[in-house]
């Protein structure tokens, strides 16, 4: 591993340790945040410690370190917990990091109560994963978002750039007042 492979990784290590050492035990997040707030205004109070992470992140070890207007990036740690019986990833693990930062994407274009849910993803695994992978980052960038229907695409890399796994994503986008919690 090459030296500035070796830096990115601890940059990127911190990275998810400080925004974990912020954020407040994992929950889902309030009505009232949804109904107030912008998708993007959510991820940054996430990323501020101000609104928790979604548990399924504290469980599949991943955090959100990243979001801009259209684009979110997770970390993700891969770990012989996520193994299948081969002695891999499981593309569960990977597929859900491509949902989360694809769909999550989509909601940074999203207003003050408006909700989405994905209605597909499409994952193409590109090589076998193992936990000697190190870090690995899911970034998700918007293709397209109208008034019902969002459109992303999404890659997993390492710190050193190779590609594990790439996918896309269809969200459907309502008026938060449709959703029953």
């Amino acid at each position: 591993m090459s030296r500035e492979t070796e830096a990115l990784q601890e940059e990127w290590l911190q990275a998810a340790k400080a925004v974990w050492e912020r954020a407040p035990a994992p929950d889902v997040l309030p009505l009232s945040a949804l109904r107030d707030c912008s998708g993007l205004e959510l991820f940054r109070r996430m990323m501020r410690g101000e609104l928790p992470p979604a548990p399924i992140a504290h469980v599949l070890d991943f955090a959100l370190v990243e979001a801009e207007k259209g684009r979110v990036v997770f970390q993700g740690h891969p770990a012989k917990n996520f193994y299948n019986p081969i002695g891999t990833i499981h593309g569960g693990w990977q597929a859900t990091l491509l949902d989360s930062c694809m769909a999550c994407a989509v909601q940074t274009q999203l207003e003050a109560g408006q909700a989405y849910t994905s209605l597909e993803i499409k994952v193409n695994f590109v090589r076998a994963m193992t936990d000697k992978a190190g870090p690995v980052r899911a970034e998700g960038t918007v293709i397209q978002v109208g008034r019902q229907i969002g459109i992303a695409e999404g890659k997993i890399y390492d710190a050193a750039g190779r590609l594990y796994a790439h996918g896309t994503t269809t969200c459907l986008i309502f008026d938060l007042e449709q959703f029953k919690r």
